[in-house]
């Protein structure tokens, strides 16, 4: 057992966050005050720096547990927003690069993989016009949910869906004509869950024609419906998509393994999800994305590479590389909450063959986020092929535009270009208060989004 004692430190989440790389909740004790305690101690007082601190508590238990952490002390920060505000500071990649490897300790690897990924987003999407916004529409509702999930979701009857369609379809004209008063253009849509393919196809037909109809699209540059789970996945819906114009969708298998699929309570097969790409590429559907998640219970490394090899032979334009996240409210969490310990290596040995595998498919790494209690406190990247960045996804990571959420459980983001900060203004998450409470959530947006 550890003893380490903070000293002058109001807030000790932040570098507990960073213990939490090196040592699991019950290898250590975080003393206060004049606790003592562990078999062995040691202090650490904050003068002023945050960072300073992070450096000593990194260093002392990189050298007690001989472990080295790729990312540095950075935790819970977008690493890519980061290196592009070191870069703009300091006058280019290369001084960004000594401080992201002796600031923030960070591994070269990684730091060259922020600079690339910076530079591309640079390159092929540039900074976001003034008074333009990215749209999220939230449709909470799943056929069941994945062992790994603590995302808002619901399994309910298609009265019930639409009860819920109906209150969002008062949003969406709602907002629509808040942004046209206020000059506000639409950049990017994404309607994300849950699963949107739980809808019917009248559903999703009502939903975008609502969508076409309440805003102005004139400046739209992508419009994406997460399909998600390939047993929602019907050319009848596929079609609609293709029909309102939608570009971009994601079929997300997280393995090809039919055994996995069932650990982790996914209920459709391999074969379902080729039939699912299949019914893609036939209705013409212009670019495709496929989640894969590295260290997925009792996977091995092969397994993984089977998967992501199954994956670009179906033609996938972006694949994402997600890694295991043991997340608060999940199954998995209730079944070991300490499974994100127990592989490590494994999985920062699949991230690195799907790099090499996916860079040698001409795929390319277009934007990269990271969570809390992932396997070996590593990272999600997203690649794309023939230059088919998602928008969405580079914005909401960047943070220098609004994002415009709603839906169950939205949280709109507010960008003020003048501080450079965001403001959140948060939708309800259980679907059937927000039904309850429109009017509030409207009124919500009214105050913090529109006219201010």
């Amino acid at each position: 057992m550890y003893g380490l004692k903070l000293e002058n430190v109001d807030n000790t989440n932040p570098y507990e966050e960073l213990i939490k790389l090196f040592l699991q909740p019950q290898q250590y004790q975080l003393l206060t005050g004049d606790e003592t305690g562990g078999d062995q101690a040691a202090v650490f007082t904050f003068a002023g720096d945050k960072d300073q601190l992070k450096r000593e508590l990194y260093q002392y238990l990189q050298a007690e547990t001989g472990r080295r952490p790729q990312w540095g002390i950075l935790t819970g920060i977008r690493p890519v927003k980061l290196a592009g505000e070191l870069e703009r500071k300091w006058g280019g990649a290369a001084a960004a690069k000594q401080i992201l490897m002796n600031d923030y300790l960070v591994d070269e690897r990684k730091v060259d993989l922020l600079l690339e990924l910076y530079a591309y987003q640079q390159q092929t999407l540039g900074k976001p016009e003034p008074n333009t916004a990215g749209v999220y529409i939230g449709i909470p509702f799943c056929p069941t949910r994945c062992l790994y999930c603590s995302f808002t979701s619901n399994q309910v009857g298609p009265e019930e869906i639409d009860r819920y369609l109906n209150a969002l379809y008062k949003e969406i004209s709602f907002v629509g004509k808040g942004m046209a008063d206020d000059g506000i253009r639409a950049e990017s849509i994404y309607i994300g869950g849950g699963t949107p393919t739980t809808l019917t196809a009248e559903q999703l037909k009502t939903l975008l024609a609502c969508i076409k109809t309440s805003m102005d699209l004139s400046h739209l540059k992508e419009l994406t419906v997460e399909a998600g789970r390939p047993d929602t996945i019907t050319s009848e819906k596929l079609a609609v998509l293709k029909e309102a114009g939608v570009g971009r969708i994601s079929i997300n298998p997280q393995t090809m393994h039919d055994r996995t699929l069932e650990t982790i309570g996914r209920s459709h097969t391999a074969q379902q999800i080729r039939e699912a790409f299949l019914m893609a590429h036939e209705a013409g559907i212009d670019v495709i994305n496929a989640d894969l998640i590295a260290g997925l219970p009792e996977e091995t490394g092969g397994d993984f590479q089977e998967s992501l090899r199954q994956v670009m032979e179906l033609g996938a334009n972006n694949i994402t590389v997600h890694t295991l996240a043991v997340k608060r409210s999940s199954r998995l969490k209730e079944l070991d909450e300490n499974f994100h310990y127990k592989q490590p290596q494994l999985t920062q040995d699949m991230l690195e063959q799907a790099a090499a595998m996916l860079r040698a498919g001409g795929y390319l790494p277009y934007y990269l986020y990271r969570q809390k209690h992932t396997a070996g406190s590593t990272e999600n990247i997203g690649y794309c092929k023939d230059h088919t960045p998602s928008v969405y996804n580079v914005r909401i990571m960047e943070e220098a535009q609004s994002i415009i959420a709603l839906g169950a459980g939205g949280i709109t983001k507010v960008y003020y270009p003048e501080e450079n900060r965001l403001e959140r203004v948060p939708n309800v998450s259980n679907y059937e208060i927000y039904i309850e409470r429109i009017d509030e959530m409207l009124e919500r947006k009214k105050k913090n989004l529109f006219r201010r």
